[in-house]
């Protein structure tokens, strides 16, 4: 593979979706498998756009750890820094598809998943201090070793060239909000690109107010704020200005990875120098063609159904 472009740091698992729809989770008989995990998603989404992307993380020495890998090859991704824990299970999360928008989880992380093993020892020194756009997680703080590890990744990376922080708070990874806010809210002084949501704002700055939470992320030396507002659209900010971006309606079919799938746009438009409110309409109209479908690394779209997406 040529230089890489983009290194996501994080979250990997089997996604198993009931292929019965409007089944109570009980009584579903069927899933299909499917590559998940949300570092892993954005590196897809980044590949589907033409983008050079690895992983780090950690699967377990099973057949869905194989699984992992071969699934990342067939969608472009490189495996290299995929590593495996001794001992441990490759996550498996189940999903229940009502409501489609904002589907339950079920995960399978116990007791303590692979990607929460990284260590030192991991990590690919040389790609964090030359890759164009680092991409780290929220959830790879909630436990050690990966907490020290990523907090050292950012130390060395010293926020060179798009360094970007996905605020993804999962409440069932951490003992409680509080100390997801501390441990998230170290980071933001190590990132110049923070994205999350209004819950997830409020975690990491105190505020689920967009205006108030970007002003809170630029003062904390952040670049470039996303505050994504649901059926609202997406704020987007800088220290100069600011923009709303209006939603793409679709008929929601599965939230889940819409926000994966914006993120690999996000990379795209960072990568190819657009303005930022070009990157968050196209980041935007990514994320609505995921909800639209079934599955998070499958559904990731093309730059072509983006295009269509935007003019139609």
């Amino acid at each position: 593979m040529s230089a890489l472009q983009l290194l996501t740091v994080g979250r990997v698992g089997v996604d198993l979706y009931p292929l019965q729809s409007d089944v109570p989770l009980a009584r579903v008989e069927t899933f299909g498998k499917f590559l998940g995990g949300t570092a892993t998603n954005v590196a897809v989404a980044a590949a589907r756009l033409g983008r050079r992307s690895a992983v780090l993380t950690k699967v377990g020495p099973d057949g869905f750890g194989d699984f992992v890998r071969e699934a990342l090859t067939g969608f472009g991704v490189s495996p290299a820094h995929v590593g495996t824990a001794a001992n441990l299970q490759t996550p498996v999360v189940f999903c229940a598809l009502d409501p489609p928008a904002d589907p339950p989880l079920l995960f399978y992380r116990a007791p303590i998943a692979p990607d929460l093993t990284l260590t030192e020892d991991d990590v690919p020194w040389d790609v964090v201090e030359s890759v164009p756009v680092l991409w780290v997680t929220g959830t790879g703080v909630s436990a050690e070793p990966a907490r020290g590890t990523q907090r050292a990744i950012l130390i060395r990376r010293a926020r060179r060239g798009h360094t970007v922080l996905d605020l993804d708070y999962r409440p069932m990874f951490w003992p409680d909000p509080e100390v997801a806010s501390a441990e998230i809210g170290w980071m933001l002084d190590h990132v110049d690109v923070v994205v999350g949501n209004r819950a997830e704002v409020e975690v990491a700055v105190g505020t689920a107010d967009p205006d108030a939470a970007a002003d809170r992320l630029l003062a904390r030396g952040v670049r470039l704020a996303v505050v994504k507002r649901g059926a609202e659209g997406v704020l987007v900010a800088t220290a100069e200005d600011r923009w709303t971006v209006p939603p793409c309606p679709v008929e929601v079919v599965c939230g889940l990875g819409a926000g994966d799938g914006f993120g690999g746009a996000l990379v795209h438009g960072l990568l190819a120098g657009w303005p930022p409110q070009r990157i968050a309409a196209y980041a935007n109209a990514a994320g609505a063609l995921v909800a639209s479908r079934l599955a998070c690394a499958d559904a990731m779209p093309t730059a072509a159904e983006i295009e269509e997406m935007l003019c139609s």
